[in-house]
């Protein structure tokens, strides 16, 4: 399994952790590749893990900062209460914006079936008439408009959807955002899109 620093408690974006099972450990030790493998990717020698990799030893030295500040959201994390507390503060965050959508109708998730829906990275889609009767590049545009007040206000930053994405936005609800910001966000959101559909009036 794999995760990068800077997903879930945020953290630095150069690194990604890699955890071995047991089976990952025995397939490691009993393959060898058929091709030279990069230093920084070796993590058996004469046939056996090279277990100093896992308990501190270094193939690169990382940054000592960089370890310090994970350390930190890691007590962080312990002190609201573990795994538990996280996830129960990330499905918190995904409820404010659930029940903002539900009372909203120029917006609606992405994806259509709740069980397909991150509680985390939460995506969302407009879903007005009015803007998704106009064309793609024009819903594109709405949409940044969107995303662009709340960015100039402050407010929100990097929202908009993925680039290959349907027109929408995508708003972080892990558990490290408070509740009280996300429900202030969606007031931010109702204003940012009257703005740009005010602005679109006035261009047709």
């Amino acid at each position: 399994m794999t995760f990068s620093w800077q997903k879930a408690l945020g953290g630095e974006a150069a690194h990604g952790m890699l955890i071995l099972s047991p089976r990952a450990v025995a397939r490691l030790e009993s393959h060898e590749p058929a091709w030279p493998m990069p230093k920084i990717f070796r993590m058996t020698k004469g046939g056996k893990l090279i277990e100093g990799i896992f308990v501190g030893e270094t193939i690169n030295t990382p940054s000592m900062l960089c370890l310090e500040d994970y350390l930190d959201a890691l007590e962080w994390a312990q002190s609201a209460g573990g795994l538990k507390g996280l996830q129960a503060r990330a499905d918190a965050n995904a409820k404010t914006i659930a029940d903002w959508v539900a009372r909203t109708a120029w917006i609606d998730f992405l994806a259509a079936d709740p069980k397909l829906r991150s509680n985390t990275s939460v995506c969302l889609k407009v879903v007005d008439p009015s803007i998704i009767r106009l064309p793609a590049e024009a819903q594109a545009a709405f949409v940044k408009s969107v995303a662009a007040a709340l960015d100039k206000e402050g407010v929100a930053y990097d929202i908009d959807a993925y680039r290959d994405a349907p027109p929408g936005l995508r708003i972080w609800c892990g558990s490290t955002v408070e509740r009280a910001d996300v429900e202030a966000l969606t007031l931010w959101l109702d204003w940012a899109y009257a703005k740009a559909k005010d602005a679109l009036a006035k261009a047709a």
